[in-house]
């Protein structure tokens, strides 16, 4: 089994940025968390971080011409604007899980709004760095 975990805008920033919303745990160090989880697992992960839109538009197709059994996303700020990650989501149809460390549906308005969601087969948020874990674990499930 293969999954990419592909993270937006900003995650790199992990532990620097907002801590008392995102933790004060860094962006390597939920890497490292995910790629021991997976190898316990005997799952295969690709893992790719970017500000940039469309380099996560390009990974999402990677993701389908590279047989990847699923998609563990946090679009970050994309998630409250980007139709196109939206679009290849759904031109893929993998399975994809859209993740949150913080509760975004406690936060401002504007974060009510996720563009992405409707092409995701669940959603986690407020669950911190183990909502990475939790989506890996629910791709695992739902796809043996």
């Amino acid at each position: 089994m293969k999954i990419y975990l592909l993270n937006g805008p900003n995650l790199n920033m992990l532990g620097i940025r907002e801590p008392d919303k995102y933790g004060s745990e860094s962006y390597s160090t939920l890497i490292d968390r995910v790629k021991k989880h997976c190898e316990e697992k005997g799952v295969e992960v690709v893992c790719y971080q970017s500000n940039h839109e469309g380099e996560l538009v390009d990974k999402i197709q990677e993701a389908y011409f590279e047989g990847a059994d699923g998609i563990v996303i946090n679009p970050g700020a994309y998630t409250h604007t980007s139709i196109a990650m939206l679009d290849a989501v759904k031109a893929v149809r993998i399975p994809t899980v859209e993740v949150h460390i913080s509760k975004v549906e406690e936060r401002e308005d504007f974060r009510q709004v996720s563009y992405i969601r409707s092409a995701c087969v669940k959603t986690i948020t407020g669950h911190g760095l183990m909502g990475y874990t939790e989506a890996i674990d629910y791709l695992i499930g739902a796809i043996k």
